[in-house]
């Protein structure tokens, strides 16, 4: 990675008074102001700053987002539409009412409009009419899962959204949703830039997976991990009121075992947690089969969780389907745990009771808990002050407690991921009392 890979784009030269007053000081002194000074590190570590020093090089940083002095666009000339896509998440209704909210009545701009069923609504054949977006409208909707403005996966013909941003006259486009979402809105970036337009592209980063690069915390992911204790909590009860009870939890996280991993770190009830990042064998005297048995030799019960995308090598020669956003649809691991389970404890004529338990839809339909929604506030709070000032093509991140902006394409460049070597992966085995390897 580069300097050059955190540059984010801007339209052009902010020359338009800021209505904002973010502090009582005199003119000018005011709190709050981002300027191009203003910038979170990425390696924050003392080790990192030492080097630095010594090759004279400047540490590579984000922009700190923020309010800006000067603005790029006027607000009584300014239309924004909002859309949101991919599956469902705690905090989406957050986010619009957020931005719907901010530019209302902070920068006086009254020409929202919200783009129903993901990038669908961009296209004319389907029909979807847009919904006009006032505070009025979206007062209540952060009390509700889901999204107002409905979602569907996969991107539509780029050329014909950009002709109906034109058509709708479209200043500012938010894209709220996770890795493919944020791809899309790239695209039309690009397409933007093409036909040298002036609209401005902002993404606000969706993902109950905790799994989009170089941001600390995405929206949905404590909400997630939060309702998942509970259900961990009663998988145990389920587990321990059976002689040799077993309990099988599948959890979000497709490429990245975050939720499986917070979940479990924090009802500390868990006896094995599978994430994508680790490969395991079920036979063998070190696979997770033999594991789980001597499990029940010494305490007869044990829960498992498993994040959906663990322990895909085991279908390894099978045909994977692609959803609509072009994501590999996994096998259910949950269930494939659930018939080895059973096929081993019954040729070794162990007598157990299992349950298996899949929340995933009741989860990401859930609104969002109070940390979530504060974080979703101060989400679409920063991306309505980028996007006002004219940035273009950015995510709204989070990195060292701090809000940042980056360009899209460094944000999906790859997944976030597990490190297997790491400190958080050494405190769910800690947790666990799992076999730090299931590998013969």
């Amino acid at each position: 990675m580069t300097h050059e890979d955190f540059n984010v784009k801007v339209l052009g030269d902010r020359t338009i008074m800021s209505p904002l007053k973010p502090s009582f000081h005199p003119e000018g002194m005011s709190f709050g102001f981002i300027d191009k000074h203003d910038r979170v590190l990425l390696d924050a570590s003392l080790e990192n700053f030492i080097l630095c020093q010594e090759k004279g090089e400047t540490p590579i940083s984000f922009e700190k987002a923020g309010p800006h002095k000067h603005l790029y666009f006027d607000a009584s000339k300014t239309k924004v539409a909002i859309v949101t896509c991919g599956g469902l998440c705690p905090g989406l209704n957050n986010v619009i009412r957020s931005v719907v909210n901010e530019l209302h009545y902070r920068y006086n701009v009254d020409k929202v409009i919200g783009i129903q069923y993901g990038f669908e609504g961009f296209i004319p054949k389907y029909k979807h009419p847009v919904i006009e977006l006032a505070p009025q409208r979206v007062e209540s909707i952060h009390l509700f899962g889901g999204t107002i403005l409905g979602s569907s996966r996969g991107m539509q013909d780029t050329a014909e959204i950009v002709d109906t941003l034109i058509s709708l006259d479209v200043n500012i486009l938010f894209c709220i949703g996770g890795d493919g979402t944020l791809r899309g809105a790239h695209a039309i970036y690009e397409e933007i830039a093409r036909r040298n337009l002036d609209i401005a592209v902002a993404g606000i980063p969706k993902t109950i997976d905790n799994d989009i690069n170089l941001i600390d915390k995405s929206f949905g992911f404590e909400t997630a991990f939060d309702i998942a204790n509970q259900i961990i909590s009663s998988a145990h009860n389920e587990a321990i009121g059976a002689y040799n009870g077993i309990s099988v939890l599948k959890l979000m996280g497709r490429d990245s075992g975050f939720i499986a991993a917070y979940a479990a770190l924090s009802m500390q009830a868990a006896n094995f947690v599978l994430v994508p990042e680790m490969k395991f064998d079920l036979h063998g005297p070190k696979g997770f089969l033999n594991a789980l048995r001597k499990r029940l030799e010494s305490r007869h019960h044990a829960l498992v969780v498993v994040a959906e995308g663990a322990g895909q090598h085991f279908f390894e020669g099978s045909t994977f389907e692609k959803d609509a956003s072009g994501n590999t649809k996994n096998k259910d691991i949950g269930l494939y745990l659930k018939e080895k389970i059973s096929e081993e404890l019954n040729a070794k004529n162990i007598p157990f009771s299992l349950k298996y338990i899949d929340p995933s839809y009741i989860i990401r339909s859930a609104p969002a808990n109070a940390s979530d929604s504060k974080f979703c506030s101060l989400l679409g709070q920063n991306a309505v002050h980028a996007a006002m000032a004219g940035k273009t093509d950015f995510v709204i991140g989070h990195w060292n407690n701090l809000f940042t902006l980056l360009p899209i394409p460094i944000s999906v460049s790859q997944r976030k991921k597990i490190d297997i070597e790491g400190e958080l992966w050494w405190n769910v085995l800690e947790t666990t009392g799992q076999p730090v390897l299931m590998k013969n």
